[in-house]
């Protein structure tokens, strides 16, 4: 009955858990690892500076860019797109080609438009402009010669710095941040949070390995949260303890792997979560004490033949409604 109340519990509050057993694990959080974008961030970009090259204009680049991005749903490239703001002739696109972890290489109209971070430019080796900026940088390459860069910003979310100094609080030992952003991006959010480590510049595989990494590092009882949203953190929602999804913006992929779903995509649920666990945990050992304690006191007064059929009645159907009263107080909203 208390885990019940607590998974209603958690529920009134914008948390769906799919299960008892991950409540009472998320008493024993040591570690809570964050995907950057749409978890920490609102996942909402907006392209800040269009910086071209002498033989292309800014409206060019734009142009190129969102050709190669039509195809992906990834909110960088629905900024671009927002930006081109206009509808892209798909028929001009005669091959395309998503390349994990660096970018988009697409044919249009007989060009071969490249767009994509620093790794696709190094790759395909074409001399690019380094820019210095916290935001996330589109480079963009035409037939191997260099165009231009685009330069988007994603806002965080106000409280994310919360959400971390709850975590805290409530002492969780490790806050970890795995993006695939730039390193100058990466730190400066995790300094602007108070998350006390950052991976940056991962693919989609070196996050699952930075999650094995922690868990061998772990202690015996203790458990590892990941947080995140997209398709690409869906094996290592996984692989995590207890997966954690953005319901709002999260992917299907993503919310189906978790364990546990936060409905408001607000980073402070992780925080109502755990006391909502704890305080299930502590109203859960009321009830054992209580329903054992009442059982042993009416076998003692029954051995001595003072019990009657009142008492047992009492330290029967008595003490279940009271468990069940007392559990039904973790649906109280006000009470966490």
């Amino acid at each position: 009955m208390g885990f019940f109340g607590g998974i209603g519990g958690a529920s009134k509050r914008g948390i769906l858990v799919k299960g008892s057993n991950y409540l009472e694990a998320l008493n024993n959080v040591e570690t809570v690892v964050f995907d950057k974008t749409g978890t920490l961030t609102k996942g909402v970009f907006e392209v800040v500076n269009i910086n071209s090259q002498i033989d292309f204009t800014n409206e060019e680049l734009i142009e190129y860019a969102a050709f190669a991005e039509s195809h992906s749903s990834h909110p960088i490239a629905l900024s671009i797109l927002k930006v081109y703001n206009k509808d892209v002739d798909i028929t001009k696109i005669e091959d395309y080609e998503e390349i994990a972890g660096h970018g988009i290489l697409a044919k249009v109209g007989g060009k071969e438009i490249l767009a994509g971070n620093s790794k696709l430019m190094n790759k395909e080796n074409i001399k690019y402009q380094e820019v210095e900026t916290l935001g996330t940088i589109v480079h963009v390459a035409v037939d191997k010669k260099y165009a231009g860069n685009i330069v988007i910003s994603d806002a965080v979310k106000e409280d994310s710095a919360d959400a971390i100094k709850g975590l805290k609080a409530l002492g969780v030992r490790n806050t970890v941040m795995l993006t695939g952003d730039s390193k100058a991006v990466g730190e400066k959010i995790a300094t602007q949070l108070g998350i006390d480590k950052v991976y940056t510049e991962l693919l989609p595989a070196d996050k699952v390995e930075k999650i094995e990494d922690l868990d061998a590092k772990k202690s015996h009882k203790g458990k590892i949260v990941f947080v995140g949203d997209g398709i690409n953190d869906a094996p290592v929602l996984a692989r995590a303890d207890i997966g954690m999804a953005m319901g709002g913006l999260g992917s299907d992929a993503a919310i189906e792997a978790a364990d546990i779903v936060i409905m408001t995509d607000e980073p402070s649920k992780i925080v109502t979560a755990i006391k909502v666990a704890k305080r299930t945990r502590k109203i859960v050992m009321q009830n054992i004490v209580f329903a054992l304690g009442v059982k042993a006191i009416f076998l003692a007064l029954g051995a001595v033949g003072v019990a009657t059929m009142w008492e047992a009645v009492f330290a029967d159907m008595g003490v279940a409604i009271i468990a069940i009263l007392n559990a039904m107080r973790i649906m109280n909203t006000k009470s966490i």
